[in-house]
């Protein structure tokens, strides 16, 4: 058995106290593999941004906002935990200044300036303990697996999951999971139910045991 962390769902990039970044993640896979990983006998916590589905009631969640939030409430469940599967797709850019408020409606457009968030899994890897693993998730046109090659490094994780930008909103999706050597490990297409499920056992069989 082990406490598995999962982050989940979008985050917000606020420009006003009414409009904001963000996308269109669910959080299905990680409701998914939470639910998966429950039934093969692990502790779940979530910390999860926005989402308008209910995770599994065995789970613990921890709702966030902001990338900010996600980061802060992901490092302090580090700790207790033996390893981490960062499944959300946490906002890469914020406005530079958030403005109080709401911005009044300009004919001639608005321009925003952008600057990066923290990287959420990438600072929880820096931060891991003794034998701690740490699993990423790359949302990849066409699932091509070369950028996610660079994301495995730099976010010094022991597998990366890629797949296409169409699971984001769907019900299905295809994974191929790739190693720190970019050595593909495994592949699997269905519904996300089904591909959560073979996951886990191969999170476990690979990192677990």
């Amino acid at each position: 058995m082990a406490r598995i962390l999962l982050t989940a769902g979008p985050t917000r990039a606020y420009i006003d106290d009414v409009r904001f970044l963000t996308n269109a993640s669910s959080g299905r896979m990680a409701a998914a593999l939470a639910q998966a990983a429950l039934a093969a006998g692990h502790e779940v916590t979530i910390v999860s941004g926005p989402v308008q589905l209910r995770y599994p009631t065995a789970a613990r969640v921890i709702p966030v906002i902001t990338t900010r939030d996600m980061l802060d409430a992901s490092l302090a469940e580090l700790p207790s935990v033996e390893g981490v599967v960062a499944t959300a797709a946490p906002c890469d850019f914020e406005p530079v200044r958030r403005v109080a408020g709401k911005i009044p409606r300009q004919g001639d457009g608005l321009a925003l300036e952008l600057a990066p968030t923290p990287d959420v899994i990438a600072t929880l890897a820096r931060k891991s303990v003794s034998r701690q693993w740490f699993v990423a998730f790359a949302l990849e046109p066409g699932a091509d697996p070369r950028r996610a090659f660079q994301k495995i490094e730099a976010k010094r994780c022991d597998l990366i999951v890629v797949n296409d930008v169409t699971a984001i909103e769907g019900t299905n999706t295809a994974v191929t999971v790739y190693d720190r050597s970019h050595a593909a490990v495994g592949s699997k297409a269905g519904t996300k139910r089904a591909v959560a499920t073979w996951l886990i056992r191969l999170f476990t069989t690979r990192l677990m045991s």
